[in-house]
């Protein structure tokens, strides 16, 4: 399909190099994925306008004594309403994560421009349609329990398109660096898609969701014409994704030994000289082959709670923030903003720390052990002054989102490039989908249990995120032992020790 629909030749003639078609790659990218969040965001925000404290907004006009939830919006307005709003929440999620393990293997075989635009024009305007339901004056819980799940769905086009096309571009070299700062989409979509939803949300929330949706179509159609997939459409040469052991550098042991498939390594040159090589793709990896590379499914159950603390403060700071430190809706959303801050420089800290050390698990594992008393430091001091309050949403931010951006682009990136595929870049999108699709399963199950818990108080609530993250950091204990013999394999040769 790929070799059927061409790129357009817009883009051809204009850019002279690889490093302006990276670049153009990571820009649009970047862009794609700011949008997605950008209209995950309004939601959150919305919540405490769905159902505020009617009290403090004077007599009721309806003149009934007894109806003291007369400003919210039904079906939000009983008492139950945070299980309802835990029932959105979920809908969306548990709909990401079940798309999520399907969507890769479409991403394996469908042009990945069309894959990802074509998402992101359903996605605007399924977002936009939960912002219709206000002006449509709709007060019926399924229409937006509908709306939910249809965004869910359509939002799995996203990750996978996004991590693959970087894949393609970038090597292994400094991946966790780019891509820790690459990473900072989801921050930037968090904080743009806070502010757009405040800046309505007590007016006509109803565009806190239109305005969002517009753009991410917007976003979409340039995606459209101008994004390019493989370096191979343009004739660059593809990057380096592991290094290249000695039987790679020896071209006869290639060919005699591995076949065609270990192209990665090769420059353009190469694939001239071997005219059967370009006209044989490799097959996409099935889902049991993904699951079979080393580090797949600890990274995966890893994600699973590490991605349940991170989606759990997405949906529910800013409602966490009006109700314990007593702010206005748009106060709570532009404050709740911090912590996204915090989270694009956890990010590339996180990055830049692995690329240094060689040691994912270990970076990850480090930030979640420092995360759990951060937690539990926030809840019970974090509202004692704003300038408090501000420092403890930054770091915890970090620490949170840290080993959560790490392990969704660098780790999903490397695992995806594995040296035991033997260049075989048809694993990009079905390794990032397995992974992002078992953290999406920690994703709708934390703003659900947030949802039940927080009834009984937000202690349990915090109580309940760092048992995640101490999970979390457990299940990549074998990872981080094998990270930490790697390191003391050259140290004790060094000292003149026999390794075993």
């Amino acid at each position: 399909l790929r070799q059927l629909i061409p790129v357009p030749q817009t883009l051809t003639s204009p850019l002279p190099s690889s490093h302006s078609y990276r670049g153009l790659t990571l820009v649009l990218t970047f862009l794609s994925y700011t949008s997605y969040h950008l209209s995950r965001k309004p939601i959150s925000i919305v919540k405490s306008q769905l159902h505020p404290n009617c009290s403090t907004l004077g007599p009721n006009p309806h003149n009934d004594s007894n109806n003291t939830n007369w400003c919210s919006w039904a079906p939000f307005d009983g008492d139950n309403y945070k299980e309802l709003f835990g029932a959105l929440d979920n809908a969306f999620l548990v709909a990401y994560a079940i798309g999520m393990f399907i969507s890769g293997i479409f991403g394996e075989r469908l042009p990945l421009r069309y894959y990802l635009s074509g998402g992101m024009v359903l996605s605007g305007l399924f977002t936009a349609l939960f912002g219709l339901g206000y002006f449509w004056d709709i007060h019926v819980l399924w229409y937006f329990i509908v709306v939910q799940v249809c965004n869910g769905l359509v939002q799995t086009t996203g990750w996978p398109a996004v991590v693959a096309c970087v894949g393609n571009w970038f090597g292994k070299g400094k991946r966790g660096l780019i891509m820790g700062i690459w990473n900072s989409h989801t921050s930037v979509g968090n904080i743009l898609g806070s502010l757009i939803a405040g800046a309505w949300v007590s007016s006509a929330w109803g565009l806190s969701f239109v305005v969002p949706g517009i753009i991410i179509i917007i976003v979409g159609i340039i995606c459209f014409f101008f994004l390019v997939e493989y370096p191979e459409d343009v004739d660059c040469s593809p990057p380096l994704h592991h290094v290249m052991t000695t039987s790679e550098k020896d071209p006869e042991a290639v060919t005699s030994n591995e076949g065609p498939l270990s192209l990665s390594g090769q420059s353009s040159v190469d694939h001239s000289n071997s005219p059967k090589e370009p006209a044989e793709e490799p097959e996409a990896i099935s889902f049991l082959g993904a699951l079979r590379i080393p580090g797949v499914v600890e990274f995966s159950l890893c994600l699973l709670f590490a991605k349940l603390v991170s989606y759990t403060f997405l949906y529910w700071l800013p409602l966490y923030i009006v109700n314990v430190a007593h702010f206005g809706a748009k106060e709570a959303g532009d404050l709740s903003t911090l912590f996204d801050a915090g989270g694009i420089l956890g990010g590339i800290f996180a990055g830049l720390i692995s690329d240094y050390t060689g040691g994912r698990a270990t970076t990850c594992c480090v930030m979640l052990v420092v995360a759990a008393p951060m937690l539990f430091l926030y809840n019970h001091v974090g509202q004692n002054g704003i300038g408090t309050s501000i420092a403890m949403l930054i770091i915890c931010g970090a620490l949170v989102n840290g080993p959560y951006a790490l392990i969704t682009t660098a780790v999903s990136a490397d695992l995806g490039t594995h040296e035991s595929l033997k260049g075989n870049a048809k694993a990009l999108s079905t390794v990032t989908a397995i992974i992002d699709g078992t953290g999406s399963v920690g994703a709708a199950l934390g703003p659900l249990l947030a949802g039940l818990i927080s009834p009984t108080g937000w202690n349990n609530v915090f109580y309940m995120l760092i048992a995640a993250d101490v999970l979390a950091c457990l299940l990549l204990a074998r990872v981080v032992v094998k990270e930490a013999r790697g390191w003391c394999g050259p140290m004790a040769r060094q000292r003149g020790y026999v390794v075993t």
